[in-house]
């Protein structure tokens, strides 16, 4: 069978470690409850009332498509395209087109902004790679007015950040349910590993320092992973209801 995902592209590694995946859902929660349309999750009120369940129901899609056949990862994207025109459908309203996009630059740019903060910069050609996996993707989802290569998507994606973003009443109660879900400790944890991987826009729109408490962290946290710490530092930073998820991220051997 022919793969949605060739074997040897950069994004089967980013996408089979839960490192990495934690990463791209902390910078990505950021920058979405920021999102003008954000009020669209409020709609279904799946996200407000369980952020983390719906974290890891996402990973699950994204990474049906990453490792499964084009066949199958091509009849995922169909059913999320289907599940996104039901609530269309209830609301009697439609998605705008640039929310849409917003979501996909979101897993651009994060998956980038992840490896690179846990791994080692990423060539040209990889970043070209990645966005190559996501331009199919959203094509598939038939939304217009994507760029064609990587570089050519740096200036849409600058001017997304400025014109689609704004902190609302959506934003703090988003992160309220983060603090909720996650208790008062993990929930600055979060918020020291968004600092991270969110674009400048984002960082001032929530009022982020410049500086992370993680920043000197991260790299005896990569060393953790060579004595084989990094699952209990990871169990210790997440309830203990997702170990098990949590596990089954791996996927591409350390």
């Amino acid at each position: 069978m022919v793969p949605f995902v060739h074997t040897g592209s950069i994004v089967r590694t980013i996408w089979g470690k839960s490192d990495t995946i934690l990463f791209i859902f902390a910078g990505a929660a950021a920058e979405f409850a920021c999102n003008k349309a954000v009020d669209w999750l409020y709609f279904t009120g799946k996200l407000p009332k369980d952020p983390i369940g719906r974290l890891f129901s996402t990973v699950a899609y994204a990474r049906q498509i990453v490792f499964a056949s084009k066949d199958a990862a091509e009849q995922t994207i169909d059913k999320i395209r289907s599940i996104h025109g039901a609530v269309e459908n209830a609301r009697g309203a439609t998605i705008p087109d640039w929310a849409y996009r917003d979501v996909l630059f979101m897993l651009i740019h994060y998956s980038i902004a992840a490896f690179e903060l846990l791994e080692r910069k990423l060539s040209a050609q990889e970043k070209e790679d990645v966005y190559d996996v996501f331009l199919r993707m959203g094509q598939r989802m038939q939304i217009p007015g994507l760029p064609s290569t990587y570089v050519a998507w740096l200036p849409v994606r600058e001017q997304h950040l400025h014109n689609d973003l704004v902190k609302s009443r959506y934003t703090e109660d988003l992160f309220r349910q983060y603090k909720r879900s996650l208790g008062a400790f993990r929930y600055k944890v979060l918020l020291e590993g968004q600092k991270l991987v969110v674009p400048h826009r984002v960082s001032q729109l929530l009022g982020f320092h410049h500086f992370s408490l993680l920043a000197p962290v991260v790299p005896l946290y990569k060393v953790s992973r060579f004595v084989k710490m990094d699952a209990a530092i990871k169990w210790l930073l997440l309830p203990a209801a997702y170990k098990k998820q949590i596990e089954e991220l791996d996927i591409v051997p350390a």
